[in-house]
């Protein structure tokens, strides 16, 4: 299944500038997702970080692989309707190197352990074929 940002604005919260992913390619609940972020130097954070050599923050790259984790989470645990609050609880990651204006970044989630009200998710970033960051990220939702 793909998701449009339409689509995907209905599952999460965020709206520019903090929605960080752009379209979901592939998604197969409880098995994976494979999201895009396309890096554009128009970005405000590229204004200040850093101003001789532009660098997406890993910040922002955590951020959007948790937006793709919520957004598996949310058709695995078949949620469609819902209205939900997500909380971050935990976060493991690595970066192996920058991203770039110019770069897309391609985010993939497996499933680690999922509860009926928390998931704990792989999520893996990737420009090109060169991994730039792996994470274990575990989050809690609440329905509103």
């Amino acid at each position: 299944m793909e998701l449009n940002i339409l689509e995907i604005q209905k599952v999460i919260p965020h709206r520019f500038p903090f929605l960080l992913i752009d379209k979901v390619l592939d998604l197969k609940p409880n098995e994976k997702l494979i999201a895009l972020k396309n890096v554009s130097v128009n970005e405000p954070y590229f204004v200040g970080h850093f101003p001789g050599e532009k660098v997406m923050p890993g910040v922002l790259i955590i951020e959007a692989m948790a937006q793709a984790a919520c957004v598996y989470f949310y058709y695995s645990k078949d949620l469609q309707g819902k209205n939900l609050i997500y909380y971050l609880a935990r976060v493991e990651a690595k970066f192996t190197a920058p991203v770039v204006p110019g770069d897309q970044l391609r985010i993939e989630i497996t499933t680690v352990k999922m509860l009926p009200r928390a998931g704990f998710l792989k999520a893996q970033a990737f420009v090109k074929d060169k991994m730039v960051a792996e994470s274990e990220i575990g989050f809690g939702v609440k329905e509103v």
